[in-house]
C-alpha cells in the first residue's frame, strides 16, 4: 500500500492519502484481490528472502566460529549476502511497481540505470540499518538505559526499531528522485530537486510505517522466534 502510494503521489497519478484509502479499501472489501495480487506477492518475496539470508548467515556464522547458535553477526559477509539478496528482488519489485503505478506516459519506456542506481543505494542504507546497525549500537544503548528502562525494552531492541526508521530520512530523497527520473524524462535537476523536496517529509514519514514493521517489529520478532528455535536445537543436540 504504502510503495503504490508513493510511486502514484509521485508520479502525479493520485495523493499519498487518496492512494492508501483506495488500497485500504480493496484490503478490507475485497481481501482476495489484495493478497492473491502479484504487488502484494512480490513484497512477500522480497522480506521473506531477506530475513531467510539474514537468518542463514548468522546460523553460518556462528557455526563456523564455534558460538552459540543464538549469536549473531554484524560482519561483512551479512551485509553482503543480504544486501545481495534484498537488491535482487527489491529492483525486480520497484520495477515491476515504477512501470504499473508510475507515470501511465511512461510506462512502455524501461526504468533507467540512474534511477537503479539510486535504488540500490537506498537499499544497502536501508539493508545496513536493519541488519548490521542494530548489532554495532545496541552495546552503547544498553550502557546509556537506565535498569528502569531495560525492564520495558532490552537495547537491541530499540535499536532494532530506531535504525532502520532514522535511515529513511537519508534514503527517501534518492527514492524520490529515482521515481522523478523515471516519471519526466529529461527534467532540468533545479526542477527535480523542487518535487523531492516538495513530497520528502510525508514520503519520509510514509517510508517509515513501512520499514517500522518490516524491519523494526519485524526485525524483533525475528531474534526472538530465531533465538528460541535455536535455544531448542542447542539443547536437543547437547
Amino acid at each position: 500500500m504504502i510503495d503504490k502510494g508513493i510511486i502514484e503521489n509521485s508520479s502525479g497519478r493520485a495523493t499519498l492519502g487518496t492512494s492508501l484509502k483506495t488500497s485500504l479499501a480493496q484490503m478490507l472489501f475485497r481481501p482476495y484481490s489484495f493478497f492473491f495480487s502479484r504487488p502484494f506477492a512480490l513484497v512477500a518475496a522480497l522480506y521473506c528472502g531477506t530475513y531467510l539470508t539474514a537468518n542463514s548467515i548468522d546460523t553460518a556464522s556462528s557455526t563456523v566460529s564455534n558460538k552459540s547458535f543464538t549469536s549473531t553477526t554484524a560482519g561483512t559477509s551479512k551485509f553482503v549476502a543480504t544486501s545481495a539478496t534484498n537488491l535482487a528482488l527489491c529492483l525486480y519489485k520497484d520495477n515491476a511497481f515504477t512501470q504499473t503505478f508510475g507515470n501511465p506516459a511512461a510506462s512502455s519506456r524501461p526504468v533507467p540505470l540512474p534511477t537503479f542506481a539510486l535504488f540500490t543505494i537506498r537499499d544497502c542504507l536501508t539493508i545496513f540499518a536493519s541488519f548490521n546497525m542494530p548489532s554495532i549500537l545496541s552495546p552503547h544503548l544498553d550502557r546509556k538505559m537506565t535498569e528502569e528502562m531495560k525492564k520495558y525494552v532490552s537495547a537491541i531492541s530499540a535499536a532494532q526499531f530506531v535504525t532502520p526508521a532514522a535511515v529513511q530520512w537519508v534514503s527517501t530523497p534518492l527514492h524520490l528522485l529515482g521515481l522523478d527520473m523515471y516519471n519526466r524524462h529529461g527534467m532540468r535537476w533545479q526542477d527535480r530537486a523542487s518535487i523531492v523536496v516538495k513530497n520528502w517529509g510525508k514520503s519520509a514519514f510514509a517510508r517509515m510505517g513501512r520499514i517500522i514493521p518490516a524491519f523494526g517489529f519485524g526485525g524483533v520478532v525475528n531474534i526472538k522466534v530465531r533465538r528460541t528455535l535455536m535455544e531448542k536445537l542447542e539443547r536437543s543436540s547437547a
